[in-house]
């Protein structure tokens, strides 16, 4: 367990864990469920967000913000904040909620909007979550490793459960000699692009 995570925050990743699990199971539309990580994975990224170089942390697909909470313990620790990106609205208003009710929010900046145009402005990469679309995985991609410090972090989630999407973005990584490359079997899969 991590040494400065909070009882707000705990309290609020209960309640999206409780919530994701019935969004499983009820029905709910692909587009409106959280779909977040699962603890373990927070942990896991939480530790590779704290030991990543000097540089911004960024995150893409916010949804809810239950990954975001993870990420923000590493923000905390390095004294910064954790920049997030996120398209829909009532995911954006669902993350509101959780940045407050956590006590995060001056370890999170929240960005609204589509990430690709968003990321224009950032520069300096030293962590990257990537959990949106996983049509969209190969764009951001392109978009991040230029941006990437030396030793700077991409970290793309689902790439086991949804491995034949991703294959063409993970295939490419595999030969792009800007990047090493490891699959982390970790929740449903880490893809770790780290920046030579």
């Amino acid at each position: 367990m991590f040494h400065n995570i909070t009882e707000e925050i705990l309290a609020r990743m209960k309640v999206l864990e409780e919530k994701d699990a019935i969004d499983r199971e009820d029905g709910t539309p692909r587009l409106q469920r959280l779909r977040q990580i699962p603890p373990e994975t927070g942990k896991f990224l939480a530790i590779m967000a704290s030991s990543s170089p000097a540089g911004n942390l960024t995150e893409v697909g916010t949804s809810a913000g239950y990954s975001t909470m993870w990420l923000s313990l590493a923000a905390k620790i390095r004294n910064q904040k954790i920049i997030t990106f996120e398209l829909m609205e009532e995911k954006i208003e669902l993350a509101k909620e959780t940045f407050q009710l956590a006590k995060i929010e001056k370890w999170v900046d929240l960005r609204e909007g589509d990430a690709l145009v968003n990321l224009e402005s950032i520069d300096n990469v030293a962590f990257c979550f990537l959990d949106c679309e996983k049509h969209l995985y190969f764009d951001v991609y392109n978009k991040i490793v230029p941006k990437l410090v030396p030793g700077g972090l991409l970290v793309c989630d689902n790439a086991i459960n949804h491995r034949e999407t991703l294959e063409p973005m993970i295939k490419f990584a595999e030969s792009d000699e800007r990047v090493d490359t490891i699959l982390v079997p970790i929740g449903k899969g880490e893809f770790i692009c780290r920046k030579t």
